[in-house]
């Protein structure tokens, strides 16, 4: 699985809040082969350049420019952070930090230099779904398989009890010699459901809780392991076919399948619940609404436009004002409602235009009314 940087909520909203008149963000498209490494240094060479520009068009205070351009430069040269690269970088600099983040996604190559940072790619990085992990359990042990947006599985450490595949043996009242799959396949339903809820126990500790979890079992421990479960998104849809008869290929491909239905799914049902909420004033796909409702904390749940631009300002009401054309005190108008949402604990996921409503970038489910 190509490497990826995904930062937490309160680490994005500290991007995202974090200003500075000296701000540069650089996102360039990137890759795994180290082959291609330099020529994408060159390119961050000619970002920086770019950046550097933008800088001394600005009136800054003195060394400020030459604080950031130093950083990014540096970072350029350090040899250690090429060795693992992604399909893109997402840079942010500013006089007191840099961070760079490596994305799975494709992005467009763009410079940009304000008070802030331009976390538009990230946050979309973010609200998107892109990861799954499987619970491989067979008699013959436990696997956790982590899927990420290039959908090739990487192994993640279980740390699970010594002696965990002896808990399917079990000694006879006799004191005969421990004897393996007793009662039926793999010991009786006690011997089972202790083997899957200690897989279970360790698989919690690494997935996280909104984090979709699928489950490829053999017949026998599948339903054991449904019954202690406690990872709140577990799917249904498991993968119907023994683990040990599937290549990562294949099991690739069925676990994409998995996720698609269950993504769709979940938009439909969303669609349903959003056309009744909005019946009590619980959910609206005006932007303008929407921003209030943000700015207010109200907002429960946003889906927005993972490919919306629209460009302009919104104070410290809500109120939307739209730019004619970008300028450096404007930003993206959806990425700035995402942001207020998220500080105001809702969750956020990015969408398809086609998977909105009434043409909107945005639609909103809300905690409580607000006032048009």
């Amino acid at each position: 699985m190509l490497p990826a940087d995904i930062p937490d909520t309160d680490h994005l909203l500290d991007l995202i809040d974090h200003r500075d008149e000296a701000s540069a963000t650089i996102t360039l498209p990137s890759s795994p082969l180290p082959a291609d490494h330099q020529r994408i240094r060159i390119a961050l060479r000619n970002a920086i350049d770019d950046a550097e520009r933008q800088l001394e068009q600005k009136e800054l205070p003195r060394g400020s420019s030459k604080a950031v351009i130093d950083a990014l430069r540096a970072l350029n040269d350090d040899d250690e952070f090429w060795q693992h690269q992604s399909r893109s970088i997402v840079i942010f600099a500013s006089p007191t930090r840099i961070d760079a983040f490596r994305l799975v996604n494709e992005v467009v190559e763009h410079v940009a230099v304000g008070d802030r940072f331009d976390t538009g790619t990230l946050l979309r990085a973010v609200a998107f779904p892109h990861r799954a992990f499987v619970i491989e359990l067979t008699q013959g042990g436990t696997r956790l398989l982590e899927f990420g947006p290039d959908h090739r599985p990487i192994e993640r450490e279980l740390d699970l009890p010594s002696g965990h595949a002896l808990m399917l043996e079990h000694t006879t009242t006799s004191g005969r010699f421990d004897r393996e799959r007793a009662d039926g396949a793999t010991g009786d339903r006690i011997e089972r459901e202790r083997y899957a809820r200690a897989a279970q126990d360790a698989v919690v500790r690494v997935v996280p809780p909104n984090v979709p979890l699928i489950l490829a079992a053999s017949n026998d421990l599948e339903p054991a392991y449904r019954e202690v479960n406690t990872h709140p998104m577990l799917l249904d849809a498991g993968v119907e076919a023994h683990p040990q008869a599937l290549d990562d290929e294949r099991l690739s491909d069925l676990v994409r399948g998995i996720l698609d239905d269950h993504y769709a799914a979940e938009l439909r049902q969303w669609r349903e619940d959003f056309g009744s909420l909005r019946t009590q004033d619980l959910a609206t796909s005006r932007l303008d609404d929407v921003a209030k409702a943000a700015t207010q904390a109200a907002v429960d749940v946003l889906h927005f436009d993972m490919d919306a631009t629209d460009e302009g300002t919104i104070d410290e009401f809500g109120a939307v004002r739209h730019a004619l054309e970008p300028g450096p005190d404007t930003y993206a108008l959806v990425d700035e409602i995402a942001a207020r949402v998220l500080r105001g604990g809702g969750r956020v996921r990015a969408v398809r235009s086609a998977d909105l409503i009434d043409g909107s970038p945005v639609a909103a489910v809300l905690r409580f009314p607000v006032a048009h």
